[in-house]
């Protein structure tokens, strides 16, 4: 649909699909928290524990990341990569990219369906300038620049 109304391509990553939670997949959280207690309250808290046969946090992010690489490298200067995820990937991706430990990724909290994270690249690295946002990001006053 954004493609549509921007009237710009769109391609598609497979690098950018979600965690697959092995043999949580399907799962509830209570017939997750049931089956497997001490790993998934492991998960909720950080750690990159995953379930069998799943992917961690941190290979998560190490393959998104790199989709995003590559797709960087078609941006112009002064250009806007749009980024189209689902939740648990995008936390991964923006822990990653910020440079933050795995184990405090949970820190960012999560994303609200059609909302969305603004990321700018600067010369140390990446900020993150808005998190689980709703509507078109506008100047912040106090913003150091």
């Amino acid at each position: 649909m954004l493609g549509r109304l921007t009237s710009l391509d769109v391609s598609l990553d497979p690098r950018l699909r979600e965690t697959h939670g092995g043999a949580w997949q399907g799962l509830s959280n209570t017939e997750i928290r049931e089956q497997y207690a001490g790993d998934f309250d492991a998960w909720v808290h950080g750690a990159d524990i995953p379930a069998e046969g799943a992917e961690g946090r941190v290979a998560v992010g190490r393959r998104a990341v790199a989709a995003i690489t590559d797709a960087l490298r078609d941006v112009p200067p002064g250009g806007t990569l749009v980024v189209v995820t689902h939740g648990g990937a995008a936390r991964s991706v923006i822990g990653s990219m910020l440079g933050l430990p795995h184990l405090t990724w949970t820190v960012l909290g999560p994303l609200s369906n059609c909302c969305w994270s603004v990321l700018e690249e600067r010369d140390d690295g990446w900020r993150l300038l808005e998190h689980n946002a709703g509507s078109l990001p506008e100047p912040v006053l106090g913003d150091e620049r």
